[in-house]
C-alpha cells in the first residue's frame, strides 16, 4: 500500500509543534511522556536515537541511557548537541549499533513508513528494542478523522493512523519480535478542554471494555539475534557515522526490559 504524503516534512513541523505546544495536543502529548518514561526506563543500553515529531523536545528524558542521537530533518536553532541532519528513511548510521529507537509518530508523518521501521531495524543492535508511537484508527480520532468531511482540518489528521494489526505484520517481516502493545488516552478530540472534560467518565470505561481504543498506539519490538541478516536494499553507498564505544559495566549480560 502506498502513502500519501499531503504536506512536506517542512511544512508539517512548525504546526506540529505548535499543536503539540497547547490544549488537545500537549494533552495528547503529556500522555505519551507519561508512558513513554515508563518504557524507556526498563531499557538500558549505551545508544539511543529518537526520531520524533519535534526532535527539539527530548522524549526519553528520563531514560538511562547515557548517548542519545536526535535526528533532524533539517538545520535549525537550540538543536541537541548530539545530532545528525537526515532523512527519517535513510539515516547515516552504522548497522547494528543503537540499543533503543524511539519512533515518536514518525511513521504517522512519512510518506514511506515501512521504510523508515526498516531502517530503525537495520541501525538497532541484536537484543535491542525500538518504541513506537503512533495515532490509532480505531479510536475517537480515527473515527473523526475518517468522517470530518471539512476542507480545512486538523494538522494531526495528516497523519497516517497506521493500525495496530499492519504494524505487527511490518514488525514480523523484519523478524522483529512484539514484545507488548499499549493504548491510551481515550477521551474524543475536541478542542475546548471544557467539552473534554465532559467526557472523563469514557476513560475508565473504555479502558476496561475497549483497551484497543485510546488515541494512540505504543509497541515495543525486539531485535533477536536470529534476526540479525543485514538487508543490503541502498541505490547508493553511504558513509555512515560510527558511534562512540561504551563499554557498559554488565557487557556480555543479556538487556531487556524489567
Amino acid at each position: 500500500m502506498k502513502f500519501k504524503q499531503q504536506l512536506s516534512s517542512d511544512e508539517l513541523t512548525d504546526p506540529l509543534r505548535s499543536w503539540l505546544s497547547k490544549g488537545l495536543g500537549n494533552e495528547l502529548w503529556e500522555a505519551e511522556q507519561d508512558v513513554l518514561n515508563r518504557i524507556l526506563s526498563g531499557l538500558y543500553g549505551s545508544h539511543m536515537a529518537q526520531i520524533s515529531l519535534n526532535p527539539l523536545v527530548d522524549v526519553a528524558e528520563k531514560s538511562t541511557v547515557p548517548h542519545k542521537v536526535i535526528v533532524y530533518h533539517r538545520l535549525e536553532l537550540g538543536m541537541h548537541p548530539f545530532s545528525i541532519v537526515a532523512q527519517s528513511n535513510e539515516l547515516p548510521i552504522e548497522h547494528n549499533s543503537i540499543d533503543v529507537v524511539i519512533l515518536h509518530h514518525a511513521l504517522d508523518f512519512s510518506s514511506t513508513p515501512h521504510q523508515v521501521l526498516r531502517e530503525a531495524s537495520r541501525i538497532l543492535r541484536p537484543g535491542g528494542y525500538i518504541v513506537i508511537v503512533g495515532f490509532n484508527p480505531w479510536s475517537w480520532w480515527g473515527l473523526r478523522r475518517k468522517l470530518s468531511r471539512k476542507q480545512t482540518k486538523p494538522i494531526w489528521h495528516h497523519a497516517h493512523f497506521i493500525g495496530h494489526g499492519r504494524l505487527s505484520d511490518w514488525i514480523s517481516l523484519l523478524e522483529l519480535t512484539e514484545v507488548k502493545a499499549e493504548s491510551h488516552y481515550f477521551y474524543p478530540p475536541y478542542q475546548t478542554d471544557t467539552i473534554r472534560q465532559r467526557f472523563k467518565w469514557v476513560e475508565p470505561v473504555l479502558k476496561r471494555f475497549v483497551p484497543g481504543a485510546g488515541a494512540f498506539n505504543v509497541v515495543l519490538a525486539r531485535k533477536d539475534v536470529g534476526s540479525m541478516r543485514v538487508i543490503q536494499n541502498r541505490k547508493r553507498s553511504r558513509r555512515f557515522i560510527k558511534l562512540p564505544v561504551v563499554e557498559p559495566a554488565t557487557r556480555g549480560q543479556t538487556r531487556g526490559t524489567r
